[in-house]
């Protein structure tokens, strides 16, 4: 398979809807799909790596290394590379920016993707490219959005069950007062 995916635990169903956001994104760039593996974890992994790879000593929200990004005829080989995800900053970034978690997984993979593609921010001309060209995906990415969602959403908790009405109490019929003087009886 050349898109794999590595979950936490109990979150393996996100790996359908992450294969097919990956392939949107890499054909909305006119690239061939190669070996991509994409892993979600957490802030300590991610921090780690960007120590190791980059110097920076902090946890990221996304980590993309492309396998031939220094080949000269990289932009036209099937697109090859790891693409990590932090989990923790998905759940804390969705909440700061206000979308769903599913919206903000599909931003970062979308994000992700866009660099295995060859695309970079660190300039101001390649951050508005790179800027419009996430936008526009994140946009057609809806569909994979909801589905993530879907997984990563908490469980509905069921309304709790009210108790089942009471069946109308009917008034009892007026009864006479008993007279505390004995009637007499007609003769």
């Amino acid at each position: 398979m050349p898109i794999s995916v590595t979950t936490p635990r109990g979150l393996q169903r996100l790996a359908a809807p992450l294969r097919a956001l990956v392939q949107q994104v890499l054909k909305s760039e006119a690239r061939r799909v190669g070996e991509i593996a994409v892993v979600l974890d957490d802030d300590d992994l991610l921090r780690q790596i960007n120590c190791d790879w980059r110097g920076i000593d902090r946890a990221t929200d996304v980590i993309s290394f492309a396998y031939d990004e220094r080949e000269p005829d990289a932009a036209t080989r099937a697109v090859r590379g790891d693409l990590l995800v932090s989990m923790d900053r998905v759940f804390e970034q969705a909440t700061r920016f206000k979308v769903t978690p599913g919206r903000e997984l599909a931003r970062l993979v979308v994000h992700g993707a866009l660099h295995l593609c060859g695309h970079d921010h660190m300039k101001a001309g390649e951050r508005k490219l790179m800027r419009a060209r996430e936008e526009a995906a994140v946009k057609r990415a809806a569909t994979a959005a909801r589905a993530l969602d879907a997984v990563l959403a908490p469980p509905k908790r069921k309304p709790a069950a009210r108790p089942a009405a009471k069946p109308a109490r009917r008034a009892a019929p007026k009864r006479a007062k008993a007279s505390a003087t004995p009637r007499r009886r007609a003769r």
